[in-house]
Order: C-alpha cells, then structure tokens, then sequence
C-alpha cells in the first residue's frame, strides 16, 4: 500500500517511490470520506489540482464544492478539501522553513544518545533496505544529492514498515490496537526518540526537513482502513483512501526533493501537483489490481459508478470482460489521466536533482494505463505491465523533460474559500 508509493523511478504495484512519486499497493488504497447527496450541495469555490472528473462532460471539468449540507443541515467537508487543508498546512511548513536547498552533512562519529550505533549507521541501514527491496527506486535516488538520498530512504523505510503492518507476512495479526501503537512511536520518533536504527534516521531527517507529521499519521489512518473496508461507495470515499496510502507519500517526499530557486510557482500549486501524482499512482494501481483484489474479497472501486455503468459485485469476482466493463474502465482510467495531466505541472518546478527520477516515475506509471487497454481491459486475469524495453526507452524522454526550465511568471495564491 504506502510504501509502494515511494518504489518506481522506479518499481510498479506498491511500487511508486519518489515523493512525487508512485504508489504501489501499499500506497494503494486512497482517501475514504461521505459523498453527500447532489441536491444538497452548497457551491464553494477554491483552487486545488484534484478535481473530481465527470465522464459525462468533454469539456471542463467541474470542481465538486467542498462543503454540503447533510438531512440534518449540518456543515459536511468533502474529502478533497480536507485533503486540501493538509496540504496548506505542510505548504506553510515549508515557506515558514525558508528553504530551497538544504547542505547538511552527517557526522559518521555522530552517535545516537542511548544507542550503540552511529546516525550514518542508521542512514546506511535504510539505504541497504531501499537497495535490497526497492532496486529501480534506489537507482533514482542515486541521481539527487547525498542528504537527499539519506532523507528519502528514510522516509521510504518508514513507509515500507507501516504497509507491510496490513499487507506482510503477519497482516492477518495486526489489529486496531497495534496500529495505534505504531502511531504512538511515530510521536515519540518525531520528539526525538526513536525505538530502532530505522527510527532514528527518520527521526534526524523530519528534524532537517519540514515534514508534518500528520501526513504519516494520515497514512496510518490508511492501513486502519484497510482493516476495516473492502468497499467504497463513490469516488469521494476512494480519493480520501488513494491520498492516505498514496498521496501522503508524495506530499512527504516534496520537501527533501526542493523547488527549484527560479522557480515562480506557488508551493501550494506544486504540492497540489505532488498529491495529483499520488492520487494517480494508486488509482493506476487499484485498476491494474482490479482481478487480484477481487480474489481477496476487495473492491476497490466506486460502487455508484459500478451501478450506473449496470455491473455490479457479482461480475467483478465473475470475471467477465463485456462491454459495460470496457465502458466503465474507459471511464476510469480517463479519471487517472487527468490526475497523472495536473501532476505534469508541478514536477518542472522540482529542484534540478530531482526531475528527472520523478518524470521517469510518471511516465512509467503512467504506462500501465496504456497496458490495461492493450489487454482489451482484461484487468480480471491479466496483468498490465510495462516492458523492460519500454521502461528504457523512456528515461531519455523523461530526461529531457527534466531539463525544463520551472516557470518564471509568478502564479497566483488558491483562492480562499468562498460559499
């Protein structure tokens, strides 16, 4: 789930590693919140990348209003905008941090208080689990700065530990109380006291870097969903799961990857970009994982869709590949491309480094899309995946990408929100 976000420059299923970056299984599962009755909505406008897209509509794409009344005429928040207020909060984390590049050098005798192991020892440790489990991810962290590569395997070691919690070898034990004490040690790592090596080169990286911790508590709260869901009623419930076992790692990953210094765009636009590129990972990985997750029992993908589309629970564990199915995932995957377009607009405002992994992190994901397709969207028993030729042939395309130069025309702050 989580951790596969942060895996693709480079991997592919829980495989979408870079802070802009991938998602896989483990950063897979998306955003759950009530999707209120249409004739009740109260119109809100406010900037923010993820709109909800409406199949029906060819041209532009409406922005669902944040704030509905329900039958008891109280206020009700959609998931994007409580999303949305996430990502304002980690935004000003990082304005209030002042930075745009970060040299800090890690002392190899600088040893943990209380602990027989160095800091560098912890760092190095992270980078030999990236190495062993996340080959193509570690390959893409080679291309940024020293510091930079020690912060994101940390970060992506953490994310790899909360997802194997509900996805490992010992899923089938982990209970709601466990995951609360997870969350626990996640507070004492963020005041400086980490329980193991793993712990502690997280805890020196959040300490360098403007990391909100809410956006790893909020990828817990995605690992209890999975405890407790198999369904969704509509999009507005998955896109709450996508951004907490997906864009969250996005969003944590965005203030060790930098914005360029020339760059004019807002932090909150390209923050929006990096949860955008989440959003889309999982949604890839949920479509590609369609067959796979049925077999567990799960469905995740909006149950109101799949009624008006005429499919229901039944011919998803059937199987069967019609063309209400073909129409349906059309629509689907329509819905992902527009995420993987908004995530387009925020990698180029990336810090020099770090383009490049993530562009080649974009376009392969983005492939698989094009994979489901070429299967005649036969996602039930056959496995879309990129080939190794392909996956080659894009990094030239993603470098030359990279070597866009970040917008120099300052772009306008969201606009608050208005009813």
């Amino acid at each position: 789930m989580a951790f596969s976000l942060l895996r693709v420059v480079l991997s592919i299923k829980t495989s979408a590693e870079l802070g802009f970056a991938d998602s896989d299984r483990y950063a897979g599962r998306v955003l759950s919140s009530k999707f209120v009755g249409k004739n009740s909505r109260k119109k809100v406008r406010w900037s923010f990348c993820s709109l909800h897209d409406n199949p029906k509509q060819h041209g532009k794409l409406p922005v669902l209003s944040s704030l509905v009344a329900n039958t008891a005429g109280e206020a009700v928040m959609y998931s994007e905008q409580k999303v949305y207020d996430v990502v304002l909060r980690q935004a000003a984390l990082v304005k209030d941090h002042k930075m745009s590049e970060i040299v800090v050098g890690v002392k190899p005798d600088m040893v943990i208080p209380g602990a027989t192991y160095s800091l560098k020892e912890a760092y190095d440790q992270c980078r030999e689990v990236c190495a062993e489990n996340s080959k193509t991810f570690y390959l893409g962290t080679l291309l940024m700065t020293p510091e930079r590569q020690r912060a994101i395997s940390a970060i992506s070691v953490w994310c790899r530990r909360t997802d194997e919690l509900v996805d490992g070898h010992n899923a089938s034990h982990i209970t709601p109380a466990a995951l609360d004490r997870w969350e626990l040690r996640l507070e004492d790592l963020f005041a400086g006291r980490p329980y193991d090596m793993l712990d502690a080169a997280l805890s020196d990286t959040v300490s360098r870097f403007p990391v909100d911790i809410q956006l790893f508590k909020d990828m817990i709260e995605g690992m209890r969903m999975d405890l407790k869901k198999s369904r969704y009623e509509n999009f507005d419930e998955l896109y709450l799961y996508c951004y907490y076992v997906a864009g969250t790692v996005a969003l944590m990953t965005v203030p060790v990857m930098g914005i360029a210094p020339e760059s004019k765009a807002t932090t909150e636009s390209v923050y929006n970009a990096a949860l955008a590129l989440g959003i889309a990972n999982q949604l890839t990985n949920i479509l590609r994982d369609v067959g796979e997750d049925a077999r567990r029992g799960r469905i995740y993908l909006p149950l109101d869709e799949l009624a008006e589309a005429g499919l229901t629970d039944e011919d998803i564990f059937n199987g069967k590949v019609t063309d209400k199915w073909r129409n349906f995932m059309k629509i689907q995957i329509k819905r992902a491309r527009m995420f993987f377009r908004q995530a387009e607009q925020g990698v180029t405002e990336l810090s020099q480094a770090s383009r490049w992994p993530i562009w080649a992190s974009l376009l392969l994901y983005r492939q698989i899309l094009d994979e489901i397709e070429a299967n005649d969207y036969n996602n039930f028993t056959k496995k879309a995946y990129v080939s190794k030729a392909k996956k080659l042939l894009s990094l030239p395309m993603a470098y030359g990408k990279s070597l866009i130069s970040p917008s120099t025309h300052a772009q306008p702050e969201p606009q608050s929100m208005t009813l």
